[in-house]
């Protein structure tokens, strides 16, 4: 019998690739993705001092639940972009966190771009 590669598992190795060669610091902290079936996560991450920055998800108050998941991604990246803007970090690192950059992810980091984080 065929069995079908697991995709998390997948996903978590190009995770750990990718993490490898990219780091946030205090002036270039990094942008990381999460995403479930429900919800997306977004956290802008001080890899030196293990510290997160701002943050932003579709189960913050500022995110409308209606419309499509690609709808509620767009919402997540402009909120997190207007945060780190807010908290003064305007040049991050995208970290796709293993997703391809597509769909949602893709939603989220142009919204992002719109709000005023360079990467």
């Amino acid at each position: 019998m065929i069995s079908k590669p697991d995709k998390n598992k997948t996903r978590q190795k190009r995770h750990t690739r990718v993490r490898g060669k990219i780091s946030g610091t205090a002036d270039c902290p990094r942008l990381n993705v999460f995403r479930s079936n429900k919800n997306i996560y977004a956290q802008l991450i001080d890899d030196v001092a293990g510290v997160t920055l701002a943050s932003a998800s579709t189960l913050d108050k500022e995110v409308k639940v209606e419309g499509t998941k690609v709808e509620q991604a767009q919402q997540v990246g402009a909120l997190v972009a207007q945060r780190a803007v807010k908290a003064g970090h305007k040049v991050v690192v995208f970290d796709r966190g293993g997703y391809l950059y597509h769909g949602r992810i893709a939603a989220l980091a142009t919204a992002a771009r719109e709000n005023g984080l360079e990467f």
